[in-house]
């Protein structure tokens, strides 16, 4: 059961970065940091089509990091801080895992200098 929850969360995380990797998808979420932004707005500054601008919102939705809503004709999207709360935390669980193993050698290399190993 555990490891179905770690697989799950390692899928999730995939996905996620998988989403990130795109410059095209990042730039957008650059462009929607500062609020919501209609999905027509995007054609320009990303310096392609609205059917691609529409495809790469569908992907960032369906991994969570983007959220649309339809206001009158026009489709404003925005930023679900939830998706970005989840890399932040596998972010900094990797963190602490390598400070934790730089701290356990440092313990070893200081008692190996001192003649206090076992």
């Amino acid at each position: 059961m555990i490891l179905k929850s770690v697989l799950n969360q390692s899928t999730d995380i995939d996905l996620l970065f998988q989403a990130l990797a795109d410059p095209t998808r990042r730039l957008m979420i650059e462009l929607m940091s500062g609020g919501p932004v209609a999905a027509s707005n995007f054609a320009k500054p990303c310096d392609i089509s609205l059917p691609a601008v529409l495809q790469h919102l569908k992907l960032l939705e369906g991994c969570g990091l983007v959220r649309s809503e339809k206001r009158g004709r026009v489709r404003h999207c925005m930023l679900e801080t939830a998706a970005f709360a989840r890399i932040e935390r596998w972010v900094e669980e990797r963190r602490m895992s390598w400070h934790r193993q730089l701290d356990q050698l440092e313990q070893i290399l200081a008692e190996d200098e001192t003649g206090d190993s076992p």
